[in-house]
């Protein structure tokens, strides 16, 4: 169990704990927490302000035999800076990336896949919005496709975006038969798998 102190706007300190390691096989709810937004929130006893920090945090899910360590979003350029990795588990950086990852992989989804049509889909945004700074993120897989949901295409509004399921099943085919083509290699760096490999050039230099 780790403790630290948060500083509020209010001038009151919160002593808050964490565990460093969870186990999802064994504390599954911590699934809704995560997808709901409650994940790490915490509320000061003074004035009522939500905090949500965001600390590093590593998850076994070995059902899944998947370990993902989440850094945080203001560490990800000394993450690349660093050089330093361990194979031994998956990186993600940023509860947002986080929570995608994890809803992926509770669909029963193969993550290089769905990355892979990301950067399809930001490609396609881009031709048409080269100005704006646009995310797509994996929101939920049905028989009538998987669902992503775009930011930055408008401020202030979310676009929606259902692709077919033969196209993510053709992308996962083309995946295992070439796993060292360009496309799926530039998706990742040493643990580090996401389409913002692909949109952050700067940091990668």
């Amino acid at each position: 169990m780790i403790k630290e102190n948060i500083k509020c706007f209010c001038g009151y300190n919160l002593l808050i704990e964490y565990d460093e390691e969870i186990d999802i096989d064994k504390e599954p709810d911590v699934l809704d927490k995560i997808f709901s937004g409650t994940f790490m929130c915490y509320t000061c006893p003074s004035c009522a302000k939500i905090h949500k920090p965001e600390y590093r945090v590593m998850f076994l899910w070995k059902s899944k035999n998947y370990k993902l360590q989440v850094i945080p979003e203001l560490e990800r350029g000394q993450f690349y800076i660093n050089k330093k990795d361990n194979p031994q588990h998956e990186t993600v950086i940023s509860f947002r990336e986080m929570s995608d990852r994890l809803a992926v992989l509770k669909d029963g989804l193969e993550p290089v896949a769905v990355e892979t049509i990301k950067s399809f889909i930001l490609a396609k945004a881009e031709e048409n919005y080269p100005d704006n700074d646009i995310n797509a993120w994996y929101h939920n897989y049905g028989p009538s496709g998987i669902e992503f949901h775009l930011e930055g295409l408008r401020q202030g509004e979310i676009a929606v975006m259902r692709i077919p399921c033969d196209l993510y099943d053709r992308t996962l085919s083309e995946y295992l038969k070439h796993p060292k083509k360009n496309i799926y290699v530039s998706l990742r760096v040493r643990s580090y798998l996401s389409v913002q490999n692909l949109l952050r050039h700067e940091a990668l230099k």
